[in-house]
């Protein structure tokens, strides 16, 4: 095969390579390309160039022609190097069970020449990070995503005795505290996984946005009628902090998104229904509907890694195990937001309704235990276990 180009008058200061190159792009090692040209010492430019390309030319004076025998180096530029899968999920072994150091920040399904520096990114392997719908999830998250400022009427009437506003503010700063560990968590792990697994990169970067919003409306809540968020206990961050110090991802998606998330979920539907505004309300709707797409990740997340590594569930029942042990000494929940909550749902001060709120508060305590039983149900343990797991699970929700 040859082919046969006229570059004109373009010199090689001005992109004649970048013609010269395309031209011999389809041609296999050896073949030959004729060129002409009309710059001023386009000749020596094209040398010079062959010569750092690998490429052997010749020039007849007669016609101004160069032929061009195109080089090894050329292919030798993509010899060694490796196929990163495919960009599209659906290809076939499009997601490498392993991602190579070296793939580092390349696009998946790019071709990462040899020599590439090596990367470490802790969470390389695909057992350890992916889910089958991080993709559609994905969508999802991007779909649903909302402003505070147009998806909440800050501006409906919120006049509250003093002890029900104090109440929300109670509440409001421990769901603060709540979030800023759900916001860490996946922020962490973004840093350590490798970009091989995109889809789960963006999902995590999503939630992590969620979890900021979370933070941004509920601290306008308590910042509504002027006051400063309320108390911050030491049982509380303690809890929280196992979640932090989690190092293994399946673990924390497990204490995080399935027992966690999926408990706070009960915890917004709950101030849904029974907040005593309005903007409270819709605050809890909202975040009920981000962090129900948390929890679906991690089931996901958990029944794919399991599928392939059917004693991980083990590891999940220990990881429960031992944060209980390490939560043993302390109170859980804050007393003060136990107690906010039955304000919240009784409404008012009045004997009667501070006894409709604390049964209403057992009944959401009831319902929390049996999500987090029907969610470990479905991750295969057996219904013994699940209930035994779920009675383990911290006070604190979260």
């Amino acid at each position: 095969m040859s082919r046969i180009i006229d570059i004109e008058g373009l010199s090689f200061d001005t992109g004649a390579h970048v013609l010269i190159k395309e031209a011999l792009r389809p041609l296999a090692v050896s073949e030959v390309l004729t060129i002409t040209g009309g710059a001023s010492g386009w000749d020596i430019s094209l040398t010079a160039w062959c010569r750092t390309q690998g490429h052997t030319v010749e020039f007849d004076p007669l016609s101004n022609c160069a032929t061009i025998q195109k080089g090894a180096v050329f292919a030798g530029r993509w010899q060694g190097a490796k196929q990163t899968g495919h960009s599209d999920t659906n290809t076939p072994h499009a997601i490498a069970d392993e991602a190579q150091a070296t793939w580092g920040l390349a696009a998946r399904g790019a071709t990462v020449e040899a020599g590439a520096p090596q990367w470490s990114f802790r969470l390389n392997q695909k057992a350890q990070v992916w889910t089958h719908n991080a993709a559609q999830l994905y969508t999802q998250a991007v779909d649903a995503q909302w402003n505070p400022d147009e998806a909440i009427d800050w501006r409906q009437p919120c006049e509250l005795p003093a002890a029900i506003e104090a109440a929300v503010v109670q509440v409001m700063t421990y769901m603060v505290e709540n979030e800023n560990a759900a916001l860490i968590v996946p922020a962490k792990f973004l840093g350590q996984l490798h970009p091989h697994f995109r889809e789960i990169q963006a999902l995590l970067a999503i939630q992590v946005a969620d979890e900021a919003r979370h933070i941004e409306v509920f601290t306008r809540r308590i910042r509504l009628k002027g006051h400063e968020p309320a108390l911050s206990t030491v049982g509380g961050q303690a809890s929280l902090k196992t979640l932090v110090d989690e190092p293994d991802f399946s673990l924390a998606a497990f204490l995080l998104s399935v027992l966690g998330e999926g408990t706070f979920v009960n915890l917004l539907n709950f101030l849904h229904e029974c907040a005593p505004d309005p903007i409270t309300r819709q605050i809890a709707r909202l975040a009920a509907i981000d962090e129900s797409r948390h929890v679906a990740f991690g089931m996901a997340h958990l029944a794919y890694h399991l599928s392939v590594e059917p004693h991980l569930r083990g590891r999940l029942a220990m990881a429960v195990e031992t944060r209980f042990d390490a939560l043993a000494g302390t109170s859980g929940l804050n007393e003060e937001v136990f107690d906010a909550l039955i304000l919240l749902a009784a409404g008012n001060t009045a004997p009667e309704a501070i006894k409709k709120g604390y049964q209403r508060v057992q009944g959401l305590m009831q319902a929390m235990a049996e999500g987090r039983k029907a969610r470990l149900l479905k991750l295969g343990f057996t219904a013994q276990e699940a209930t035994r797991l779920s009675s383990l699970h911290t006070r604190n929700f979260m």
